[in-house]
């Protein structure tokens, strides 16, 4: 079975260069509206089985908008939600001498020696997300056999997509600055006999 997840469309806080974690629920703008509309179509012709979404409204709507060309309702699951960034949420990034991902690496690293607890983790990100992963894997699996062609679509945030990338694929958690997924950005992976695979990273062709 093929995972699709994809991180949701522009929002204003997108635009704006704001941080826009898990305490943010700001809506699609026009721009994200589109993109969603084009990720339908882009997704069409797959054979999805089921659309899961975080229960943030960006994430939601775009979620909404691929579900309805298959006919099927959206699964929303609070295990999808962004990561909490604490006193973070709403700062722009533009005030940061580096990306938001490397400044996450290197706040979460003091906490180890400040004795902080304010915000999530990547692994306490992984923790939660991985759960709606297998539940998925666990129920269309289940029916069909892992090597079926069915596709499952997770649609969720930048933190969240990397969390369970890099998990599927047994990759250290403080790899994850590496990466960069972008608004609307589809990945791949494929679960079979041997193990997850990834195929497509952060597709914007469409």
């Amino acid at each position: 079975m093929r995972l699709i997840l994809i991180r949701h469309g522009e929002t204003c806080w997108n635009r704006e260069r704001l941080v826009q974690g898990g305490d943010s629920d700001i809506e699609l703008n026009e721009t994200g509206r589109a993109q969603a509309a084009r990720l339908a179509r882009f997704l069409e012709s797959e054979p999805v089985v089921a659309v899961y979404s975080s229960p943030m409204q960006r994430a939601k709507a775009t979620a909404d908008a691929i579900a309805g060309r298959h006919g099927l309702v959206v699964e929303v699951d609070e295990g999808l939600r962004e990561i909490d960034v604490g006193e973070l949420e709403g700062t722009s990034v533009l005030d940061l001498k580096t990306t938001f991902s490397r400044f996450l690496m290197e706040r979460w690293r003091d906490r180890v020696s400040t004795g902080s607890s304010d915000g999530e983790t990547i692994e306490d990100v992984q923790s939660r997300t991985w759960g709606v992963v297998e539940r998925l894997l666990d129920r269309h699996c289940a029916d069909h056999g892992p090597n079926v062609g069915g596709a499952g679509v997770v649609v969720s945030h930048f933190f969240v997509t990397l969390a369970i990338m890099l998990k599927a694929l047994e990759l250290p958690s403080d790899c994850f600055p590496s990466f960069r997924v972008d608004l609307g950005g589809v990945s791949v992976l494929e679960f079979g006999d041997h193990g997850p695979r990834l195929l497509t990273f952060n597709d914007t062709s469409y």
